[in-house]
């Protein structure tokens, strides 16, 4: 009897102990698992400003290109002909307008020329005749009739050589002002249509903005490439950066501008590398909610945090994992 009642007060102690040790348990939780994450690059979508067959692909995956190489060629029938209909378009605007600059031919102006001294020799001749009238009218020798009508053929010449002699000047002047200017314009238009044209063409042939390593090529030779849909994408290896899901109670190790130590299980070789947060945000709703206790607490929600490395991590590449011991 004395033995169980020793046993008793042993009991106890061991039950309480074993609430301690589960209350605190419950409170500090277990030790913090390593904080997994995956490497990002910049990657650029390439697609083509118009709609074409594709003639040939210059560039295959895995291949480093620099800013304004050639990805492919595109066969556009369209843009040729277009091309062909503006360049002839220019071409008659630009004489109009060298027409209307340079005035009237020489031909044309010794016509004119001829015109007006022939309409002078006549006016001459009608004005000499209406004086003879006119002496023979005041000696009374002939009616007054044919007195008017020697005057009236004088003043219709007269008239008819001043009318000659404002061609004559018209066609020494050239073409209006006004007249140039618009011809002028309208070459200018026609070729703002070329530049637009060939701008077109400039673009059959597909090159890239940036620089980098060719990751994707989905365009085939013979397929038909719509306008504004991508056919090769581009990742830049050197603008590199790493994505973490972070639960809110751990975010103060992870604010924007702190620095931190993580490896890539897949480059053993470099061992630690340096990272700095650049970027944090909260994730949606769905998914990004853990409780802190089962029955009391509250909820915490999950962060995305960037972070780029210090220096390029060589031999890094996408969807390789980071891990944060």
């Amino acid at each position: 009897m004395n033995a169980k009642k020793a046993l008793i007060p042993a009991a106890v102690l061991l039950l309480a102990a074993l609430g301690v040790y589960a209350l605190w348990n419950a409170g500090h939780g277990p030790a913090q698992a390593p904080l997994q994450g995956m490497m990002e690059a910049q990657e650029t979508d390439i697609a083509p400003k118009l709609t074409g067959r594709i003639a040939e692909v210059v560039v295959q995956e895995g291949q480093t290109i620099a800013a304004g190489a050639l990805l492919l060629r595109i066969d556009s029938p369209e843009v040729q002909a277009k091309l062909a209909q503006a360049s002839n378009a220019e071409a008659a605007a630009s004489a109009v307008a060298l027409k209307a600059r340079n005035g009237a031919r020489p031909q044309e102006i010794r016509i004119a020329q001829a015109s007006y001294e022939r309409a002078r020799a006549g006016a001459d001749l009608a004005r000499k005749s209406f004086e003879r009238v006119d002496s023979l009218f005041k000696d009374g020798l002939i009616a007054a009739q044919k007195r008017d009508e020697a005057e009236t053929n004088w003043r219709a010449s007269e008239r008819q050589a001043e009318a000659a002699k404002a061609q004559w000047d018209m066609a020494l002047a050239g073409a209006r002002a006004e007249d140039q200017l618009a011809a002028a314009a309208q070459a200018r238009q026609v070729a703002g249509l070329v530049q637009e044209v060939e701008a077109a063409r400039a673009e059959t042939q597909l090159k890239s903005p940036v620089a980098g390593e060719v990751a994707k090529v989905l365009a085939k030779v013979g397929e038909l490439s719509p306008a504004g849909v991508p056919v090769v994408t581009v990742v830049d290896l050197q603008n590199q950066w790493a994505l973490f899901n972070v639960r809110e109670d751990q975010l103060a190790r992870y604010a924007v501008g702190q620095e931190f130590s993580a490896r890539l299980p897949a480059l053993p070789a470099l061992g630690p590398q340096r990272f700095k947060v650049v970027a944090s945000q909260v994730l949606p709703d769905f998914a990004t909610w853990r409780a802190t206790r089962g029955n009391q607490g509250y909820d915490l929600r999950t962060f995305e945090v960037k972070a780029r490395p210090l220096q390029p991590v060589a031999g890094a590449r996408p969807g390789m994992s980071v891990i944060v011991e």
